[in-house]
């Protein structure tokens, strides 16, 4: 088993959890005055995430996937009103950079607190901190990913999905429900190129942020294991060494089909939620024209 970064600093025991709630409600409440108070929000279907953060079945977790506009989309994607954004218990699990968040010891111990998991870029979707992520699905926990896997500011299409996200959700003990989310606004809030092609120094205000809730995603992963192991048998792969998973031990071709299959379902309605996103802003626009 590899190494786990500053792993006993994420766990909700450490030093009775007080750590880790001055954490959340210092960064929570950040997000709110940035989301709610010096920026426009707003939040489309809100009332689905709120619901399922908060009473879901218990033991079946959560995983949200986003895409990825800003460095700050997470915490500020959950700062707008109404959400529990500084409630330690309620907060999510997120996937976060190592060569960002975790550069040195003091980063890597903040970023623990906030319920973040290191990883790789590169890594491959077998590294150690996936194991982590798994561990906390397995506890029926919310875990939010960006699987196109870096952020992307220009208005364009979303990406081909990095399978890192599939994989969690194909191996989860517990088949997690599935939400999308897209939002708009955060690459204007934390431009990566504001002035001499660098980030500015905090968060920009008076801009509009616009954050699509979808609805939970239906998945037929018996099928699609199915599906996977029947293509596999009519293609060759290249190794990658990765192991047979549980449940249903596929090898690594089936592994590929499955993870592929799902990504491009996952890519397919964040896709559309994009396009609604684009339909929505304009129709604000023609209202907030008409009212001039």
């Amino acid at each position: 088993m590899g190494r786990r970064i500053m792993e006993w600093a994420a766990r909700s025991d450490y030093m009775g959890g007080i750590p880790r709630k001055m954490v959340i409600t210092a960064v929570g409440g950040l997000a709110k005055a940035v989301v709610s108070l010096l920026n426009s929000t707003t939040v489309h279907n809100a009332d689905t995430l709120l619901r399922l953060v908060r009473s879901r079945p218990n033991g079946v977790p959560l995983v949200t996937v986003s895409n990825h506009m800003s460095t700050m989309d997470d915490p500020f994607l959950w700062g707008f009103k109404g959400f529990p954004s500084t409630d330690a218990n309620l907060a999510r699990w997120v996937l976060a950079a190592e060569d960002i968040c975790f550069k040195n010891s003091v980063f890597s111990y903040f970023f623990r607190l906030g319920k973040c998991i290191p990883i790789t870029r590169g890594g491959g979707i077998y590294q150690e901190h996936m194991n982590e992520a798994l561990e906390r699905l397995s506890e029926g926990s919310w875990l939010h990913t960006f699987p196109e896997g870096k952020v992307y500011q220009e208005d364009a299409p979303i990406r081909r999905l990095k399978w890192g996200a599939a994989s969690l959700i194909a191996r989860a003990p517990v088949t997690p429900i599935v939400l999308p989310i897209v939002h708009t606004g955060f690459e204007q809030v934390m431009p990566e190129k504001f002035y001499r092609g660098k980030r500015p120094p905090f968060p920009l205000w008076n801009k509009r942020i616009k954050i699509i809730v979808g609805e939970p995603m239906e998945l037929d992963l018996p099928e699609m294991r199915r599906m996977a192991t029947s293509l596999s048998r009519n293609t060759s792969h290249s190794t990658l060494g990765w192991p047979s998973t549980c449940p249903g031990g596929l090898d690594e071709a089936a592994q590929k089909h499955l993870y592929s299959a799902i990504s491009e379902k996952i890519q397919n309605v964040m896709e559309r939620l994009r396009m609604f996103a684009k339909s929505f802003s304009k129709s604000e626009d023609q209202n907030l024209c008409k009212h001039k």
